[in-house]
């Protein structure tokens, strides 16, 4: 929102520099161990399965969904969904996104206090990130700094989400490399692989937590620019 002749956008400038080349290594990564296989022959789903039943969540159901690289936990419904590149494959790339996500079941069935917090915030978070532009542009335009301080409250609730998020993945990340190897599902010269995949797609969180500070900063500054 106000890109267009809004000297402010310089302080995305950094963010979006960072969000392409965080898609880019992830896209990059993903594409290069997903053609290769893991040693013990096992698929995204069986991984995710076994490491469950192994640390003893046994109410978490593992079901295939749609979309490229659309896999996730579900902590309402207690679903682990896998997209089609993960549960049926055998690569390193979808055995670490595989316990990557039954990294997050984990975390969920010990009370992993970042996720009980991120979880706690979602309808919050959710309600910030539609308001909160709206309720800003309304204020900026027609003056009303009341509405110009409700956007930015909503947003910062928003930002707050994503800074959380970045604990919860990268827990989960070192979760996963950990079952992997002590379950002897991967082998050490398969262990850096695995690794490189996982810290890729936690890059993307960096980005996107870096754009929506950025994007605070912003709002900070206009509505500081109104005090004129």
């Amino acid at each position: 929102m106000f890109y267009f002749g809004d000297p402010t956008f310089i302080f995305l400038i950094p963010a979006l520099i960072l969000a392409f080349y965080a898609q880019a290594k992830v896209q990059s990564a993903f594409h290069k161990y997903s053609q290769v296989p893991g040693s013990s022959g096992l698929t995204g789903a069986e991984v995710a399965r076994r490491l469950l039943s192994r640390y003893h969540v046994h109410d978490v159901a593992v079901e295939p969904t749609q979309g490229m690289l659309s896999d996730h936990y579900d902590p309402q419904k207690k679903v682990l969904r896998l997209s089609p590149q993960v549960y049926d494959s055998t690569s390193i790339a979808a055995l670490g996104i595989a316990a990557h996500e039954a990294g997050h079941a984990m975390q969920h069935a010990q009370g992993y206090k970042p996720l009980v917090l991120r979880t706690s915030i979602v309808p919050l978070a959710s309600i910030g990130s539609q308001l909160a532009f709206p309720l800003f542009f309304l204020g900026f335009l027609f003056g009303g700094r009341t509405l110009m301080d409700a956007g930015i409250i909503l947003f910062t609730l928003a930002v707050v989400f994503q800074l959380i998020t970045l604990p919860v993945e990268y827990n989960a990340s070192s979760r996963a490399i950990k079952m992997l190897h002590e379950n002897a599902i991967i082998g050490q010269g398969e262990v850096a692989a695995t690794r490189n995949v996982l810290s890729a797609a936690a890059l993307t969180y960096v980005a996107a937590t870096a754009m929506a500070a950025m994007q605070l900063l912003r709002l900070l500054f206009l509505r500081g620019s109104r005090n004129d």
